[in-house]
């Protein structure tokens, strides 16, 4: 008899904690005679693996076992590797499958017109064709937006939720998002000393396309000012509170924080570059941006800092440890139960098992009303009793 198999896969950008999921799901499949394969580069392992070619089965499909998997939980980044395909929107096919039919979809924006192939089929041949009876599919909403796809196609999937962002529905928690924020803190604590030294304003970018939480949670913990995308603030306030607080400061010197999709009134982040799978394209940094009416408006010197993608990479830290392995233990539990459809999670403060989040909803939010002081621009920090630990709920 052939011995159950699971799949396991990491879409999107890479954070701290991504292999320690793997790790505990494979030592726990060996514990249970339980073969665990990881696939490579995300969804691409589906869409591109060739099956009769022993070479392209070799470089997506890799066995796991407690020997390669022993201590790659002491280091960040995903020992899988990564991915942004889309299998429902692909615009290249790979060479094997050219002149195949799939169905096909045409798009136009900005006068240009593009062509996409849906791989799903695809996909299913080749989940069936591996004999992985079980997925475990980790990433952001984009990532699980497929896995979701994959559920209502009948697919038994599991999904694990990671992105700095921490923007996930259904979750209080992403896999990353302690360890980003750990890593800004420490980077502007730093960059105190320059900031002063020069006697100017520093601004720093971090990631946060829709969601504020990063670059909320990391003016929480410093203390300073932060722009988020869910409100835009006025910009002559906000730089005048940023020369007060510059007077104001012995040292002669202010700081903030702003997310990468910050804006304010009058003022829309710009975008370039050709969208990924998923749509997104590359936004100009608001930072240098608000550096910019800094200068005009108020003469002041600036210190621009992009903290953007130094947050997930190395190690993780001890929360994004602890919650990558007890999220990857929820999954293999609810695998043995024979559950699909189902995402770990942190609901109140507590570990659960939620539905993959419904994907038309988009990312979650920061709850402006609850956390954000719109006056002052920067968090708020009264009124947290009765709070799960990570000071906002599940949506």
């Amino acid at each position: 008899m052939a011995r159950k198999r699971i799949g396991i896969l990491t879409g999107g950008g890479d954070v701290p904690g991504l292999n320690a999921v793997i790790k505990s799901v494979t030592y726990r499949g060996s514990e249970d005679d339980i073969e665990v394969v990881g696939l490579r580069r995300g969804w691409e392992a589906l869409t591109h693996v060739n099956l009769d070619d022993p070479a392209s089965k070799s470089h997506y499909v890799i066995p796991l076992n407690r020997e390669n998997t022993r201590i790659i939980d002491r280091r960040g980044g995903t020992v899988l590797h990564s991915s942004r395909t889309n299998p429902s929107k692909m615009k290249k096919l790979p060479n094997h499958l050219v002149g195949q039919d799939f169905p096909v979809s045409q798009s136009t924006k900005d006068g240009i017109a593009t062509k996409t192939w849906d791989l799903t089929d695809k996909v299913l041949a080749n989940l069936a064709g591996l004999g992985i009876e079980h997925l475990i599919a980790i990433g952001g909403d984009d990532t699980l937006s497929y896995a979701d796809k994959l559920n209502r196609l009948g697919v038994k999937i599991i999904a694990i939720p990671k992105t700095m962002d921490n923007d996930v529905r259904n979750t209080e928690y992403c896999i990353g998002f302690s360890t980003a924020i750990t890593r800004a803190s420490e980077a502007i604590q730093r960059q105190r000393t320059t900031v002063g030294s020069h006697e100017r304003i520093g601004i720093f970018r971090i990631f946060g396309r829709d969601a504020g939480f990063t670059a909320f949670y990391t003016a929480y913990a410093t203390s300073i000012r932060c722009a988020i995308p869910e409100y835009k603030v006025n910009l002559d306030k906000l730089i005048q509170l940023l020369v007060e607080d510059k007077r104001g400061n012995p040292s002669n010197y202010a700081l903030i924080v702003l997310s990468e999709g910050a804006e304010w009134e009058g003022y829309k982040v710009q975008e370039y570059g050709d969208p990924d799978a998923y749509g997104h394209r590359r936004k100009a940094s608001v930072a240098e941006a608000f550096a910019d009416e800094i200068k005009r408006r108020s003469g002041e010197e600036t210190i621009v800092s992009d903290l953007t993608y130094d947050l997930r990479s190395g190690d993780p830290d001890f929360i994004d440890k602890l919650v990558a392995l007890t999220f990857g233990n929820l999954a293999y539990d609810a695998i043995l139960e024979g559950k699909t459809g189902l995402m770990s999670a942190l609901v109140e403060g507590r570990y659960d098992l939620v539905p993959i989040p419904d994907a038309r909803l988009g990312p979650r939010k920061l709850d402006v009303a609850s956390a954000y002081n719109t006056e002052r621009y920067r968090p708020l920090y009264s009124n947290k009793r009765g709070l799960p630990i990570f000071l906002n709920r599940a949506s």
